[in-house]
């Protein structure tokens, strides 16, 4: 059941980060630190879905770690795009919030598999 809802919270989140890139690259034209975002807040999802199928417990939990590193390098790079003021930090929140909910999500479900 909490893989349905991790898988569900970080699609909401992969077509959020589409959105922004597009608000970046059309609003703000910028494209560097952008696409870095569109590569890793899209990343942590297809992780996800990899982690579905994953032919072990290792296995399931190496996938959720990447997942949780791309998760951490998407906080980056909108930290970096709101200190360069290409983002507000009404935005930032906004974005970091749903962020926070996918990281601890990812941090609970590593933590009872390896319990288990």
């Amino acid at each position: 059941m909490k893989e349905i809802v991790i898988a569900n919270l970080s699609l909401d989140f992969a077509l959020r980060i589409v959105k922004l890139y597009k608000y970046l690259c059309e609003q703000k034209t910028e494209y560097v630190m952008s696409k870095q975002l569109l590569r890793s807040g899209t990343s942590i999802g297809a992780n996800i879905a990899e982690s579905e199928h994953a032919q072990s417990s290792a296995d399931f939990i190496s996938k959720l770690y990447v997942a949780l590193k791309e998760a951490n390098e998407s906080k980056y790079w909108i930290t970096l795009l709101t200190k360069a003021n290409y983002l507000t930090e009404i935005e930032c929140e906004s974005i970091m919030k749903d962020l926070r909910i996918i990281i601890g999500t990812l941090v609970n479900t590593i933590k009872k598999t390896k319990d288990n």
